[in-house]
């Protein structure tokens, strides 16, 4: 085998990397599988928010996690812009139909923090709402926390050569083209901006109760075994089955903000 994929020029090392990265996610997601059982049995919410920079690997990560799921216990949301009569509400009002029932695991592929980022940097709000946002996230995230909802928010964060490399492949393949909108094509160009309103977001709306978790996806399979890592072991779960698998994540990947 070795010998007919040198022939074919076919990177080892690569192959073996992926095998390895197959092996590992199996052994988590048999982990994952205990999880929403302990999730149903308990009759717990989990609110999982993946938010970050375009290309980095948010949906792809959400797919991992939910490869082996039961259908009925999970929902993933993903909102399309608000509607006229969605605009003249409060802003939270759509997102809060959609949080976890007891006993399932919801996962927001982007969420109400896009009034935190997205819009501000493409002028799709004005500044009295984004600071009006702001201002509210705490006591609205804070509700959830009392109420029993346990919250885990993401920021997926990629390098700007690498969201540059993602772009590029997006756009020369035909089943991956239609992901490339008018905001991706403007990301590259609103770097800085989106880099600053991150950086805001991360100041105002990280608490104790709910923490930002900062996870470094240029490598997207390392991404999506850590990310799957923080969450078993951010929740008050017993790990009932020991797979050998490592659940602590590396720190050098997921980290919680700090301002210092």
């Amino acid at each position: 085998m070795v010998q007919l994929l040198r022939k074919r020029n076919v990177k080892i090392k690569k192959v073996l990397d992926i095998l390895r990265y197959e092996d590992e996610l199996e052994l988590l997601q048999i982990q994952l599988a205990e999880f929403q059982q302990w999730v149903r049995t308990h009759q717990k919410r989990v609110a999982i928010v993946f938010e970050g920079r375009d290309a980095a690997g948010k949906g792809g990560a959400i797919r991992r996690f939910i490869e082996h799921f039961k259908p009925r216990t999970f929902r993933v949301v993903a909102l399309p812009a608000p509607t006229e009569m969605e605009q003249g509400q409060w802003y939270f009002q759509r997102y809060i139909q959609h949080l976890p029932n007891p006993g399932e695991i919801v996962f927001f592929d982007r969420s109400w923090y896009n009034r935190a980022v997205v819009e501000p940097v493409n002028g799709f709000c004005t500044s009295d709402q984004y600071t009006h946002f702001l201002d509210q996230v705490p006591t609205f995230e804070r509700m959830l926390y009392d109420d029993g909802i346990h919250l885990v928010k993401f920021w997926f964060d990629i390098s700007k050569e690498e969201q540059a490399k993602h772009f590029n492949a997006r756009r020369s393949s035909p089943l991956k083209h239609w992901k490339i909108g008018p905001v991706d094509e403007k990301a590259q160009a609103l770097w800085d901006d989106y880099s600053h309103y991150a950086q805001e977001m991360f100041v105002h709306t990280h608490t104790e109760f709910s923490p930002w978790n900062i996870l470094r996806t240029n490598v997207k399979r390392t991404a999506h075994l850590e990310s799957i890592r923080h969450v078993i072991s951010s929740l008050p779960y017993e790990h009932e089955g020991d797979t050998g698998t490592r659940i602590i994540p590396d720190p050098n990947i997921v980290h919680t903000f700090s301002s210092d």
